[in-house]
């Protein structure tokens, strides 16, 4: 992606200088509580265009909470939501897809008694003009023409999603989130429980994804294909974002020491970072 002047943190971690475009979606001092429990604390976070940014953190750092956070699902207690520069509001997954955030949730939420056109313009269906029937014929071939851009190995548009591999499947879904016009991807654990083979279409997926200009956020337990995909890092730990690194400075002892609190906070924190 292209260049950035940055400054650079201990642990591999670059801040932000003056002059650098906005992110295409930021949250500032974000904070959650349920009950007892402070689920996220002044956390902050941005992701840019054609950028992946990998968000990793053990069970209960606060990865789903942020996620549902960004997607409309949960509003949170304190805090402010920037989408192009501006401050909006989303209180709602409607609200969040009209800005053009969209969230492939671990289950994909597919419907494998229907094939692939059915799925991706579920709740979308185009009706003919005048005749009140669909139009499977320009749903089939918008269909094709947005896999066959993102390159989803799938045998037909018209295979029912329930004869597919797990990779195949990851791919319908994510074709249903940004063939709306997209803007940011929000992935939960796209490459979980996907074979050798699966996983690097996804991860390839991921990547022709960036080269669209999508902003693309990837929560994942995998380290291995965080580094693979990602441009930046993100960890998150008890509901605070301890750290930042850029993935290409980085390495996975790094990774792993802020996500277990052995380097707390020494790569960057809750500041803004930009890729060298």
């Amino acid at each position: 992606m292209k260049a950035r002047r940055a400054l650079a943190l201990p642990g591999g971690g670059l801040r932000m200088s003056e002059g650098q475009r906005a992110p295409i979606m930021e949250l500032r001092g974000i904070s959650k509580r349920f009950g007892a429990v402070q689920a996220l604390s002044d956390v902050n976070f941005e992701v840019y265009t054609g950028e992946v940014v990998g968000l990793v953190g053990d069970n209960g750092a606060g990865k789903s909470t942020l996620i549902k956070t960004i997607s409309g699902v949960y509003q949170p207690d304190s805090g402010e939501y920037f989408f192009e520069g501006r401050r909006v509001s989303v209180t709602s997954p409607r609200d969040a897809t009209a800005l053009g955030i969209e969230t492939v949730y671990q289950d994909l939420a597919l419907c494998d008694n229907l094939d692939v056109v059915a799925n991706l313009y579920l709740g979308r269906e185009k009706a003919a003009s005048g005749l009140g029937v669909l139009d499977e014929v320009a749903m089939e071939q918008t269909a094709k023409r947005v896999i066959g851009e993102l390159g989803i190995p799938i045998p037909s548009v018209r295979s029912q999603i329930g004869t597919m591999s797990g990779g195949q499947r990851q791919g319908v879904a994510v074709t249903r989130a940004v063939m709306w016009t997209a803007r940011v991807v929000l992935l939960d654990e796209p490459t979980a429980a996907l074979g050798v083979t699966q996983t690097r279409q996804v991860k390839d997926l991921i990547v022709r994804l960036r080269e669209r200009g999508l902003g693309v956020v990837v929560i994942s337990h995998n380290l291995a294909d965080v580094f693979d995909v990602s441009d930046r890092i993100i960890v998150l730990r008890l509901g605070r974002r301890v750290a930042t690194f850029d993935t290409h400075a980085a390495n996975p002892e790094q990774v792993v020491g802020a996500i277990t609190g052995a380097v707390f906070g020494s790569a960057g924190g809750n500041g803004p970072v930009a890729m060298a």
